[in-house]
């Protein structure tokens, strides 16, 4: 994201990157799951730089992330342009691997699991409410109810290890108006493919401002027209 972030600011496009509540440099306690607390983060973001009067033209969101800005773009429909880069479209997917075997029954017995780092120390705690929280978040839900006029790209590396490329396949099943790019050999860090990544989100942000824009004075000249038609009567 920052290499992305540079790509877009050489070209003219403004970035800002943020870290969600209780994650990276930002305050709060950090939760699993919590995808619709971080859409509301998403919001104030987007809400303060409207009060400085920019124009939000897109998000951007990676994996997780990816999730959120689709979620955003379903629920406030005020951004018209999504990019999710490896978003896991099956939530219930990816979660044995980290909260070991039967992890649903284990955190209805102690109300808790914790997940502990490569050097056995708690790295976080996961409850049984944000375990809930994420299973409830259905995606495909989600998607239909993003608006035909959100223009959305899905891009995912082939050798992704972390979300499997199919789930790509599956957020084009649902969303109306979308492309999808797979980016061959790319891991789900795109660590030998950053500068294909970025250029990919570049031009598919650049193009689809430019045809809404001209949609948006075609409509206003259509308008026009029509009120001078309507005048001579």
């Amino acid at each position: 994201m920052v290499n992305l972030s540079a790509t877009l600011e050489k070209d003219g496009i403004s970035a800002f990157r943020f870290d969600f509540a209780g994650n990276g440099e930002s305050e709060g306690v950090f939760q699993y799951g919590n995808y619709h607390r971080e859409v509301e983060d998403l919001r104030a973001v987007v809400q303060h730089f409207r009060k400085e009067k920019y124009v939000i033209t897109a998000l951007v969101g990676h994996s997780k992330g990816g999730n959120v800005v689709l979620m955003y773009a379903s629920k406030y429909k005020d951004v018209h342009i999504v990019v999710n880069i490896s978003g896991r479209f099956n939530l219930a997917k990816g979660m044995e691997s980290r909260l070991g075997q039967n992890f649903i029954q284990r955190i209805k017995q102690d109300g808790f699991i914790d997940v502990k780092n490569k050097r056995g120390k708690v790295a976080y705690r996961v409850t049984e409410e944000s375990l809930m929280d994420r299973l409830s978040t259905i995606t495909h839900l989600i998607c239909l109810s993003i608006p035909q006029d959100c223009r959305v790209l899905t891009v995912h590396g082939s050798m992704d290890e972390t979300v499997p490329a199919e789930d790509a396949l599956e957020f084009a099943k649902f969303i109306s108006n979308h492309d999808l790019h797979i980016i061959e050999g790319a891991d789900h860090e795109y660590s030998c493919h950053q500068d294909e990544l970025a250029c990919l989100v570049l031009e598919f942000i650049k193009v689809s401002h430019d045809k809404r824009e001209d949609r948006s004075k075609q409509t206003q000249f259509d308008t026009v027209d029509n009120k001078h038609i309507s005048s001579r009567f």
